[in-house]
């Protein structure tokens, strides 16, 4: 990007003229499209359109007019984090509030091109969403989808990553574009990266309750009479789990038996208490 921001721009920027026609064929086929404005006549422009959201850049996040007139339209406005200090960030996001905004998405963001795993610091995510008390995101311009499953791990609800048909093409920011193949792995893996979340949960899950039965617990490895100790040769721990817990083999040893057991039945906590 070894050139100046005005030509970038000249060269990167979606000319107004096809919002129109390519929102349109957004609705078409169910994809909600929106655009980033850099300025308040954008905003202007796009609720002409009837943009369903807006979308601050990281160049744009200490621009307080531009937010305040985005977030005035009560639609759900993601503002990218890139450079901006935490001050700055707290003003962008009291503005926004302040201007009536109430579904507010932060998105973490590295503002090089393309950005570094080393350099992504997504650990800033569950910071974000504690700090501001909102859903939180991850602008990525990394290789990959690597960056961006872990951030999901981490809280994040929205990823930002640029697309193109092929990186053969060309363009301005083609070099950190996912190929349709690999979005769909975005999609994919994400998707399970969210599903796994779950919640803290500790003991068998519902799927797994047909596996206890291949957990060990302790059986008869000879027959026991009534009353004659168990011992290290008349008791083990062994596989199948219908038996006692191994935890209670310890206790166990050298204590009577209540009742009489066949080699090879298990233990059960009934007949031992």
């Amino acid at each position: 990007m070894n050139q100046p921001w005005h030509n970038l721009y000249k060269q990167a920027h979606t000319p107004w003229e096809w919002h129109g026609p390519i929102m349109e064929r957004a609705r078409e086929l169910g994809l909600i499209c929106f655009s980033s404005p850099f300025d308040e006549t954008a905003v202007d422009f796009l609720e002409d359109l009837g943009a369903p959201a807006y979308k601050i850049a990281s160049l744009e996040n200490n621009h307080l007019p531009l937010i305040e007139k985005a977030a005035s339209t009560g639609k759900p406005l993601i503002i990218s984090t890139g450079m901006a200090s935490l001050g700055e960030l707290d003003d962008a996001v009291r503005t926004a509030r302040g201007a009536g905004c109430t579904q507010l998405v932060p998105l973490k963001c590295t503002s090089t091109y393309p950005a570094s795993p080393n350099n992504t610091n997504i650990r800033t995510i569950p910071h974000l969403r504690e700090l501001f008390g909102c859903e939180v995101g991850l602008s990525d311009y990394t290789m990959g989808v690597g960056v961006a499953v872990a951030a999901v791990a981490l809280g994040a609800s929205v990823v930002e990553k640029h697309f193109t048909l092929a990186r053969a093409d060309g363009g301005v920011d083609s070099a950190f574009s996912l190929e349709p193949t690999e979005l769909a792995s975005l999609v994919r893996e994400t998707e399970r990266a969210w599903q796994s979340l779950g919640q803290v949960r500790y003991g068998p899950t519902e799927a797994e309750q047909k596996s206890l039965v291949f957990r060990r617990s302790i059986y008869a490895t000879a027959d026991i009479a009534a009353g004659e100790p168990f011992t290290e040769t008349n008791i083990r721990i062994i596989r199948p789990g219908h038996g006692a817990p191994p935890a209670l083999y310890s206790q166990l040893l050298g204590r009577p038996a209540r009742c009489a057991f066949s080699c090879g039945a298990p233990l059960s906590i009934d007949q031992l208490l």
